[in-house]
């Protein structure tokens, strides 16, 4: 029936009921999250089964011994140490290139990214290669900060790239220096970033292996392996492994305590000029060496080791068999990069939109099993399967979700950032436009987040192209990628073989570095 032109129109269902629409998807995100946290939680309750079936009394003697309390010191001292260096010398890097009149910005902001394109274990052979004698806690230190500050180098930039100007001039009209300006009105601003990137600094370090057994540094990923090699589904690296979760609680806790629940996004476009780049003048000569120095560290020891490997094994060491295992690795990694961007929209949403007590828990489920080295993921899937649901025992299936479970947190912390500079606003008026709460999600937020979803997928890729341990465990038969293939040969001391599978390693996971780079410069409207 048409109404005449004297009635009021009438109001659409949505409004007569109290506006529903406006309300936020909490209910079904919610429920996504939850999914993705019990899939998480599948290697904590192996580790809880394993707990109960031993006893307590078995447990006492396995967890409160000397060794724990070693490996223990190590791991402390470890991520107490590295965490504080990389957060300085990515903020510094970030600061030169973002900030500065420094030359060639552009080269060195992308070589701040490329050592990400090789693999950790890798890092640590070429230097042990250099210097045979590297061995311990400081080795350890170092390799882990050349290798993995990158994560912190990453968000910390392009947050830097989105800061309003407006802030800091306020803040220079108030008197304050150029120090102060940075202390009090851009370093807290990049607290989300550092926080992010910091925790996934320390959620690497816990699981880490091939690092750190090269350099003869004991740390509880190192024991696990060694106990599962010596004894297959020991007790006592099951009880290791539970040690471990404890260390990634703490982290998550303390990381959560660190960030808080300030707001980072603001609506509109802020001031329309450019950031005013700072003249270093006579600062110039050191400014350009911290990036020098850091591209010959991080780049220039790996390669020259690949070169002097493929050198000494000439042509014939090229074998059919390096084709088939980056084809295979390519698969892999876009397949398991894009799940596990997937499966992290939801918690990334909540943790922004709808942060609360129950929301913290299931965002502390997606992130502790980041923190497990890929035996124990891959030791609990392999006895599900085998117990439960014997079909999908090494199948490709079981691979992929072991690499969503281990590669979460990369995919959490590039789509948080991007999702909390995505103003909630937007979301309100397209609903109040007449969009579902759904829509309003997918069509303007994951829009806005797009560039740290791309991110979040170059990240986990990268992720499962290093990937080793799960790997080797869950992998059908005749399935070798490039890491488990260079692992191998290296474990007989076929070094020239090895060359190759590394090399290859390195080709793949360039250009998605280069992706990681122009996605972030897209965040930042560049």
């Amino acid at each position: 029936m048409l109404a005449s032109g004297n009635e009021a129109p009438v109001a659409p269902k949505a409004a007569r009921m109290g506006l529903p629409r406006a309300r936020m998807p909490h209910a079904s995100v919610l429920l996504l999250a939850t999914i993705v946290a019990i899939f998480s939680l599948v290697p904590l309750g192996f580790i809880g089964w394993v707990t109960y079936d031993v006893g307590w009394d078995t447990v006492k003697a396995l967890v409160f011994r000397p060794r724990v309390g070693e490996l223990l010191v190590n791991t402390v001292l470890l991520e107490t140490i590295t965490i504080p260096l990389s957060i300085a010398l990515a903020v510094t890097l970030a600061w030169l290139t973002e900030r500065t009149d420094i030359p060639f910005a552009r080269l060195w902001a992308w070589l701040a990214i490329a050592p990400l394109a090789v693999p950790a274990f890798v890092h640590s052979y070429a230097w042990v290669s250099l210097l045979p004698g590297m061995r311990g806690l400081q080795s350890g230190v170092f390799i882990s900060v050349i290798a993995y500050y990158p994560f912190l180098y990453l968000p910390v930039a392009a947050a830097l790239r989105r800061l309003d100007p407006a802030i800091e001039d306020a803040a220079a009209s108030l008197g304050l220096n150029p120090w102060r300006v940075f202390f009090r009105a851009v370093l807290p601003q990049l607290r989300l970033a550092i926080c992010g990137g910091s925790l996934l600094i320390g959620l690497h370090l816990l699981s880490e292996y091939g690092l750190f057994v090269m350099i003869r540094f004991d740390t509880f990923a190192t024991a696990i392996v060694d106990q599962f090699q010596s004894s297959y589904n020991s007790p006592a690296s099951n009880m290791l492994g539970g040690v471990l979760v404890a260390c990634c609680l703490f982290l998550l806790g303390f990381e959560v305590l660190v960030r808080g629940n300030e707001r980072y996004a603001r609506v509109g476009t802020g001031s329309p000029r450019p950031t005013d780049r700072r003249r270093l003048g006579w600062f110039m000569l050191p400014a350009i060496l911290l990036p020098v120095a850091l591209a010959v560290l991080t780049l220039g020891v790996p390669l020259v080791t690949l070169g002097r490997w493929l050198y000494l094994g000439g042509a014939e060491i090229w074998r059919i068999e390096v084709g088939s295992a980056f084809l295979q690795t390519i698969v892999l990694a876009i397949v398991g990069g894009v799940l596990a961007t997937i499966a992290a929209a939801p918690m990334a949403w909540l943790s922004v939109r709808a942060p609360g007590r129950f929301q913290r828990v299931l965002e502390a489920c997606h992130y502790y099993v980041g923190s497990l080295p890929g035996v124990v993921v891959a030791l609990a899937l392999v006895t599900i399967t085998v117990r439960l649901v014997l079909p999908l025992y090494q199948t490709f299936a079981t691979l992929l979700v072991a690499y969503v479970m281990l590669f979460l947190p990369r995919a959490m912390v590039g789509l948080r950032a991007s999702i909390a500079q995505a103003p909630v606003e937007l979301e309100r008026a397209a609903m109040g436009l007449g969009r579902t709460p759904g829509q309003a999600v997918r069509q303007i937020t994951m829009r806005l987040a797009a560039p740290g979803a791309a991110a979040s997928v170059a990240l986990a890729a990268l992720g499962i192209t290093n990937e080793l341990t799960a790997t080797l465990m869950l992998s059908p038969n005749g399935v070798d990628t490039l890491a488990t293939k260079f692992w191998s040969l290296t474990s007989e001391i076929d070094y020239v073989s090895a060359a190759p599978y590394a090399f290859m390693m390195v080709v793949l996971s360039l250009p998605l570095t280069l992706m990681l780079y122009t996605q972030s410069k897209r965040t930042a409207g560049q």
